[in-house]
């Protein structure tokens, strides 16, 4: 199963409000591990930075003043999303701005039906406490250390750590495989060759006490001093 985490930064909170995406973060995963294929991009916004917005990525205009419209990268993102389910913290912000980038360059949106949110996961799972990225990464022993802003590729990749462990961590696929019938043993079935072959063969060691064994217990216990087990007051 392949699945695409994927962060954004903007300008500010609203697409509606001629707020832009400045920079898209992805991650893959195929059957939840990751593959080391990312996607990562800048884009020129047209127009100018909030400083509210600049503290919390470091993205300035001058930065992005030189890097490509969203419009000349629109295919190569598509194609790598292709039609992979969609993870994202607080999605629904996410999508928004990517489905209205895409509007702006005459292509389909995103189908919500994609998305899933860690968010909504995590006050599933958490319900009452902080279900922020930083939060969720202390709860789960996710090393943040070298997050100083936020990035789209960074956290991106924090996130995929993240949805990892919130759906059942990295063992979750281990399990004993139904057996088929017919079907010749496989090399993890095979019993192992036992080891030191040119030992000498000894008898299992009998693990039933013996009558002298049982004696000596009996003339032990006789001898202790007022025993627990015999204390009648």
């Amino acid at each position: 199963m392949r699945e695409i985490i994927f962060d954004t930064e903007t300008t500010g909170f609203d697409p509606r409000n001629g707020d832009r995406l400045v920079e898209i973060g992805c991650v893959e995963l195929v059957d939840r591990r990751e593959t080391g294929v990312t996607f990562h991009a800048y884009f020129n916004p047209e127009r100018d930075m909030p400083a509210a917005a600049e503290a919390v990525h470091g993205l300035s205009i001058q930065f992005l003043s030189d890097k490509p419209l969203f419009s000349a990268r629109v295919d190569e993102l598509l194609e790598f999303l292709g039609d992979a389910p969609l993870v994202a913290h607080n999605a629904a912000f996410d999508f928004g701005f990517v489905n209205a980038e895409l509007a702006r360059a005459g292509r389909p949106a995103l189908d919500m039906a994609r998305m899933c949110c860690t968010v909504q996961m995590a006050r599933k799972l958490h319900p009452g406490a902080k279900h922020s990225l930083d939060a969720l990464c202390t709860r789960y022993g996710i090393d943040r250390s070298h997050r100083v802003k936020h990035g789209a590729l960074l956290d991106a990749e924090l996130l995929a750590h993240l949805y990892i462990e919130m759906t059942g961590g990295r063992q979750i696929g281990l399990g004993l495989a139904a057996s088929t019938p017919n079907a010749a043993p496989s090399a993890a079935a095979t019993p192992a060759a036992p080891r030191g072959g040119d030992r000498p063969y000894r008898e299992p060691r009998p693990h039933m006490a013996s009558a002298a064994e049982l004696a000596r217990h009996a003339e032990f216990v006789a001898g202790l001093n007022q025993p627990l087990w015999l204390d009648t007051v």
